[in-house]
């Protein structure tokens, strides 16, 4: 007896990702369907393979000829040799960070491209500096060659390369919306036409998914046009797992990878350790506004619950009056409690600073799931089930909830935070945290979830 659900179960486990071989070995049904982009010219055109073949001489050899004319090649200027391969290294890196950033929800890689390519290109004159020569003019002129390529380049893909999704409109499906980062094309019957889509989405476990509409999207992974379930573009669009898609057997599989663990605790001392005297001044002129605008202590300490759930005390600078009492959180910009300099600080994120001693003695990181007072925390736990799975990975200092929603406090809020600390550690990796990294920089300089 045919059991609509174990195929589909083990259909969604497989993604329905994995058409094209199958299109491509013949076994292609008689009516075709085509996916968007597919054709040759349109991949090479429209993905990695136009980086290389045109992006990346022009980028090498552009400025070379500008700064020494044709016959640069011929008797090479001392150090051009070291700056071609460098800049052509920079170019390469920078690449490949955003094309691993573009994987995440809300993210436009043109935005990110100058703080990116300035500082791969500042890190590759810094460690070639003092050990090779370097041609200047030929990393200055790589370096813009860079940011005029992937900025054209990244304006025309978001402009031009909008997905375009068909959907199946049953089950949970019918409730999705069309966003600006994605189209939707409703089917009205199971049939594409001459219709080109990047994907199908559908509720795969739906009762409502009849055969006809089974054979149709068989018939769509047969041509190569993947077929997805809808929690995968509802994290994919919002950012956030939602709680109530989890299986019983997916909690098992959200643990943070052990080796970029290890990995990020080096980067996170390393960071802690260069920052630390960069940011001196800055903090000791902080404590003495402090001090200066009101009475008490420049420092506050407050016990939270870290790693796995061990109490620590976290370190940041007082913004609030000392002899006012209120709620364990500040209740908005218009709190009583805050104090004048408090309210520059927090938006600011200045009083965050403190936080690089926590990071030195390994409680927090730079970036994760920001850590909640405990008194707090066990009462959102009472509320809010899996509250406590968030705390896998150690807390940071910033986290994929803070620049996506901001300071959240109370329970409703804290659900939806939830679901991004879920987002974050189900793709745990380097790439989201440079992306988050980026975004921080981005709200420090707008003030952007001041609290």
């Amino acid at each position: 007896m045919f059991n609509k659900h174990k195929v589909l179960e083990k259909m969604d486990r497989s993604a329905w990702g994995g058409g094209e071989s199958w299109a491509a070995s013949g076994q292609a049904l008689d009516t075709r369907y085509e996916r968007r982009h597919s054709r040759w010219y349109e991949q090479c055109l429209m993905g990695m393979p136009f980086h290389f073949i045109v992006g990346l001489p022009a980028v090498v050899m552009v400025p070379s000829l500008v700064v020494h004319g044709e016959g640069f090649w011929r008797d090479l200027p001392p150090g051009l040799a070291t700056t071609l391969w460098a800049v052509g290294a920079a170019f390469l890196i920078t690449l490949f960070v955003l094309h691993r950033m573009t994987r995440f929800p809300g993210t436009q890689a043109v935005v990110y491209v100058v703080p990116l390519v300035s500082a791969v290109f500042a890190l590759t004159w810094a460690l070639l500096l003092g050990v090779a020569p370097v041609d200047e003019r030929v990393l200055w002129g790589g370096y813009v060659a860079s940011l005029l390529w992937f900025l054209v380049g990244y304006a025309a893909a978001q402009r031009f390369r909008r997905p375009r999704f068909a959907l199946v409109p049953l089950g949970e499906a019918r409730h999705l919306t069309e966003t600006e980062e994605s189209r939707l094309y409703r089917l009205e019957v199971p049939r594409l036409g001459a219709q080109r889509i990047d994907g199908i989405v559908a509720d795969l476990r739906s009762d409502a998914l009849n055969h006809e509409w089974m054979r149709f999207l068989t018939k769509c992974m047969l041509n190569g046009i993947p077929v997805y379930q809808i929690k995968q573009i509802d994290e994919s669009r919002t950012g956030r797992v939602k709680l109530e898609h989890l299986a019983d057997t997916e909690l098992t599989s959200l643990l943070p990878s052990p080796l970029y663990s290890a990995c990020k605790r080096g980067l996170d001392l390393c960071g802690a350790l260069l920052l630390l005297p960069l940011l001196a001044p800055v903090m000791l002129a902080t404590a003495w506004a402090i001090r200066h605008d009101s009475a008490g202590p420049a420092l506050f300490v407050q016990q939270r619950m870290g790693h796995r759930g061990v109490p620590f005390r976290i370190y940041k600078f007082r913004s609030m009056y000392c002899d006012m009492k209120g709620k364990e959180f500040a209740s908005g910009e218009d709190d009583p409690r805050i104090t004048p300099v408090g309210k520059i600080i927090r938006k600011y994120r200045l009083d965050e600073l403190p936080q690089l001693l926590n990071v030195l003695k390994g409680d927090m990181s730079f970036i994760g799931p920001r850590p909640e007072p405990v008194d707090l925390s066990q009462w959102y736990e009472k509320d809010i089930p899996l509250f406590s799975y968030r705390r896998v990975v150690r807390p940071g200092i910033s986290g994929w909830a803070q620049v996506e929603q901001g300071y959240a406090a109370e329970v409703d809020d804290m659900a939806i935070k939830l679901q991004y600390d879920f987002y974050y550690i189900k793709h745990f990796s380097l790439w989201l945290d440079v992306l988050i990294l980026l975004r921080t920089l981005k709200t420090i300089s707008t003030g952007f979830g001041a609290r």
